[in-house]
């Protein structure tokens, strides 16, 4: 026999309180984090744009910026910066929302340091100003900085103008980034984001550089967004 239906609804309300309770996030952020971490560190991987990604991987400031689907597949790209150079610290910007405090709950488990805020859209401030600002700031001490301009809750891959304000005025290169393995698991989300099984083939994509001149960030968008989407193309057929 079936609970009444209202019976139904209260248990519902309970298990999304329980979801939404700061320790069942935190267990759930290291749980993600703990699976992640095992899925990349069994993937073979192959990088493509070496060159581009070398001088960055040496230490060099810069705005690596990929599409929001492939967060869960970017701790690979930032080991093996951090393997080539010990002690090099990154910066990411994630959104307020508890969805973005979820996200940067698990990504600093790879040993990001977490800027909170969002890359604004025209017309919107949705209280990005102080992550811009240390983001910006990190930039400008030599530090690196990680954007997803689609994030955090899209468009899919239509870029918010911060990724190249942000380029602009710390005069610092964007380098589009993706990634993607095979087989994986394609989640139901807004983003359609990319979720990678342990003993897979991956591939990380990394573009050439795109240097924005300070006084046309909005004029140059339009060339980081072309550049994202080419990466996210080549990364995925080479890992069909």
């Amino acid at each position: 026999m079936l609970p009444p239906a209202h019976e139904c609804q209260s248990q519902t309300a309970v298990l999304k309180r329980l979801l939404r309770h700061p320790a069942v996030l935190r267990t759930l952020a290291a749980l993600l984090a703990r699976y992640l971490g095992w899925a990349l560190a069994t993937t073979r991987w192959t990088i493509v744009g070496a060159e581009h990604f070398a001088p960055f991987a040496a230490g060099a400031p810069v705005i690596a910026a990929f599409w929001h689907e492939h967060l869960p597949l970017m701790p690979e790209l930032w080991n093996r910066a951090r393997a080539a150079t010990p002690g090099l610290k990154l910066f990411v910007l994630v959104s307020r929302h508890k969805d973005g405090r979820f996200i940067g709950d698990v990504i600093s488990r790879f040993g990001l340091s977490v800027a909170h805020g969002s890359t604004a859209r025209a017309g919107q401030q949705r209280g990005g100003a102080a992550g811009a600002l240390t983001l910006l700031s990190a930039l400008q001490h030599g530090h690196q900085v990680v954007i997803t301009p689609d994030g955090p809750r899209g468009p899919r891959r239509i870029a918010a103008a911060g990724v190249a304000q942000l380029a602009a005025l710390s005069g610092q290169p964007v380098l589009p980034c993706a990634a993607r393995a095979a087989p994986c698991r394609i989640l139901p989300s807004w983003d359609r984001m990319i979720l990678p099984l342990p003993f897979a083939r991956g591939v990380l994509v990394c573009g050439a550089p795109i240097l924005v001149p300070h006084d046309q960030g909005a004029a140059w968008l339009p060339r980081i967004a072309e550049a994202l989407d080419r990466v996210s193309t080549e990364a995925q057929s080479l890992c069909r």
